[in-house]
């Protein structure tokens, strides 16, 4: 290290030279001490001629034995390291290497040459000696010893001198003093993060606390495009209250400027902050929502707005950039601008119903009502548009409305169904739309897999549908059945898929073991051989049900694995008459695919696309063994959960809020709970591990005991033992 001694220098070669004195000791080897003292002095004498010659053949003056002895025992200081930039090393538009760590002052003192003792000399280690030259046979050994009569002369390592602070405007000099009591004394009340108050203590100490916001006591241009983004917070759904804008003009004093300058800066990085992860933390929605999180930098911030040429676009560019959240906010400005048309809607008024025909009354009266012909063009009924008669046509019309929009299927036109019809007010959209752009913040930024053309899965929960997208191309699609509402909700989660399992065998999750099955078997001791299900106490006492690969199995014929700590993956279903449905709530929380064959292949040509799977190669490895096809690199999934989004079609599309989100999504929003909304909550997550020692019906089948079907399943018959306390069994 530098200024230490090596071990095979001056410590041990004077303890050598002291042995010389003396004459009697010999080395290891059995060679004089005397003798062994006059070759190590004659290498060192070797490496000490090396060195002069080195340092002639490169530059500088010739120096004598003596400064060579004295260099070779002074380690050469390492390069020093260069200090970090500032932020006014920072160009706009342009792109900053990391800075390098800086050296602390008594590193550096460690580093500086530090002279050897006057009475000794170091011989250089062989690992460090210069490419050895012809030594200098006349020159006395003697000289490897000269004592040294004064510090040696070596130059300073060349540093890159630190950027100066800018110089302070004399107008801004009261200013910038207030900056730096006010964040030495109340810092903490403007940034109570500690994050951020040590990245703008760091940015105006940098910057000699000259103000970034004002020049001369007024506002900058930058101060007023900043400014004029946080007014316009509501263009990306957000509230322009959540970040105060102050009155550069209002501020007369240099104590007002320096509160004013701080209380944008701070506005600022609330902004950032909200449109990078969002205003909430999802995790005070539901407990069934996780996605890697992605946090902004204040320091970050604080360069590029204050660097950038547009620092209104610099700030709103912390936004989600995809074009799901692009479109959404597109449409919330259209909402906004155009005024809500009445015209077309239908009156509220006598509830319609149409009377099927009886053997009693074969020609029952069909209801008419004026507002039937503005019905039969809102449903898209062309035949007879000016009938005003309520019939088997209209109502059934109705009826498929009513299936698609969360309503009870009648065919009955009641107020609840007009209002329905006529859609959510221009006040109810922009809600929803505001509570759906929130939702686009928790996502990833980067949704897909680089090394695949950005390729990703994304599936929609309220739509049930799923998509499989390269960038912003969807290669294809289908339909899904997702969890139904309660505790078997389908999370919301982005995780990557690694593999799919053709055949797979069902392993029966223990939530559904020991709350429907158990008690099932309880009830009916054959449920489980009807259902093609196997149960087994493992060695741990816990029960397993499994179902072996086939047709019938709870997962089809292939499951889509994506390792996540909800359980849940995507999968095949026998159950393929769901997808005809509308509404498609029907699973435990995994996801149902509609035409999985098409999928799998689809998958294996963008994460295998050399293998040339089809959905015909697919089927034919149908069969009774599991196989498992692994993605070189893994392709991501995220399961979303949009309300409210624009179609292909440049169509702002609702569907209903089957996890009723939306209303605490939006309550959250209109919320005064500041800052506490962005910290994350924690929730009982749901207990996986499997009881033990469970009594089970049938637990004795293994044995060969020769009892009967019930006594096997019940036990023999026992005499009327002596009344017990009654155990509860654990389920």
């Amino acid at each position: 290290m530098p200024g230490q001694l090596h071990p095979t220098g001056c410590e041990n070669w004077g303890a050598r030279m002291r042995d010389f004195s003396t004459g009697h000791r010999k080395s290891p080897l059995g060679v004089n001490q005397i003798g062994f003292d006059r070759i190590l002095m004659a290498v060192a004498a070797t490496f000490l001629s090396v060195a002069a010659a080195t340092a002639n053949a490169q530059s500088g003056p010739v120096k004598s034995p003596a400064d060579l002895a004295i260099d070779a025992a002074i380690p050469l200081p390492e390069p020093a390291n260069v200090p970090p930039p500032t932020v006014n090393d920072f160009k706009p538009d342009t792109t900053a290497a990391a800075p390098a760590p800086t050296t602390s002052p008594k590193k550096e003192e460690a580093a500086a040459p530090i002279a050897a003792p006057a009475t000794t000399a170091t011989v250089p280690p062989a690992a460090t000696a210069p490419t050895a030259t012809a030594p200098t046979a006349t020159m006395p050994a003697a000289t490897a010893a000269v004592p040294a009569a004064e510090p040696p002369k070596t130059e300073p390592a060349k540093t890159e001198p630190a950027t100066a602070a800018p110089a302070i405007a004399a107008a801004d000099q009261p200013v910038a003093d207030k900056l730096r009591d006010l964040l030495a004394a109340k810092g903490a009340r403007y940034f109570d993060r500690k994050n951020e108050r040590t990245a703008v203590d760091n940015f105006y100490k940098d910057r000699n606390y000259t103000p970034l916001w004002s020049e001369a006591g007024a506002a900058s241009d930058r101060a007023k495009s900043v400014i004029a983004r946080l007014k316009d917070a509501s263009s990306d759904g957000m509230n322009p209250a959540d970040y105060p804008t102050p009155d550069f003009a209002a501020a007369t004093t240099p104590d007002a400027q320096a509160e004013a300058e701080l209380r944008l800066t701070a506005s600022m990085l609330d902004y950032a902050r909200h449109a990078q992860s969002g205003r909430m933390h999802f995790s005070r929605v539901s407990a069934d929502i996780s996605f890697p999180e992605h946090p902004v930098d204040p320091v970050e911030v604080l360069i590029n707005v204050s660097t950038a040429r547009d620092a209104s676009a610099a700030l709103a560019g912390y936004n989600p950039p995809h074009k799901g959240y692009q479109a959404l906010k597109a449409k919330l400005a259209e909402l906004r601008g155009v005024t809500e048309d009445t015209s077309k809607h239908i009156a509220e008024g006598d509830v319609l119903k149409f009377v099927k025909p009886t053997r009693k009354k074969p020609n029952p009266v069909v209801a008419e009502d004026d507002r039937v012909p503005a019905l039969r063009a809102k449903l898209h009924i062309t035949e007879n548009a000016d009938d005003k008669r309520y019939d088997a046509k209209v109502a059934d019309a109705v009826r498929k409305f009513q299936s698609g929009n969360g309503l009870k299927a009648t065919g009955v036109l009641d107020n609840v169904t007009v209002r329905a019809l006529n859609g959510p007010k221009n006040d109810r959209k922009i809600d929803i739309v505001r509570a759906n752009m929130e939702r686009w913040r928790w996502l990833p930024r980067e949704l897909g897999a680089k090394a695949l053309g950005d390729a990703y899965v994304i599936l929609n929960i309220p739509d049930y549908t799923l998509k499989l997208m390269q960038g912003d191309k969807q290669i294809w699609t289908t339909r899904v059945v997702v969890g139904k509402p309660g505790k078997h909700a389908t999370p919301e989660l982005t995780e990557t898929m690694k593999f799919i399992t053709v055949n797979p065998t069902w392993n029966v999750p223990p939530s559904i073991i020991y709350n429907e099955y158990l008690p099932a078997l309880a009830q009916d001791p054959t449920v489980l051989d009807r259902m093609g299900l196997k149960l087994a106490r493992a060695a741990d006492g816990s029960i397993r049900i499994s179902q072996p690969p086939g047709d019938a199995n709870a997962l089809g014929r292939i499951r889509f694995n994506f390792p996540n700590k909800f359980l849940v993956y995507q999968h095949d279903t026998p159950d393929k008459h769901l997808f005809a449905k509308e509404e498609r709530a029907f699973s435990h929380g995994c996801m149902r695919v509609q035409n999985p064959d098409q999928y799998a292949a689809n998958l294996l040509s963008i994460a295998l696309p050399k293998d040339n799977y089809t959905p015909e190669r697919i089927k034919g490895m149908y069969g009774r063994s599991e196989v498992n096809i692994n993605f070189p690199t893994p392709i991501p999934v995220n399961i979303t959960y949009q309300t409210a989004f624009v179609d292909s079609a440049g169509k702002l599309e609702f569907r209903k809020d089957i996890y009723s989100r939306d209303s605490r999504v939006l309550a959250l929003l209109k919320s005064s709970e500041g800052r506490d909304m962005e910290t994350a909550v924690s929730h009982a997550q749901p207990n996986y591990v499997r009881p033990t020692n469970v009594r089970v019906p049938g637990d004795s089948f293994a044995s060969n005991s020769g009892l009967g079907f019930f006594e096997r399943l019940f036990g023999p018959p026992m005499p009327p033992p002596a009344p017990v306390r009654q155990r509860r069994v654990v389920r």
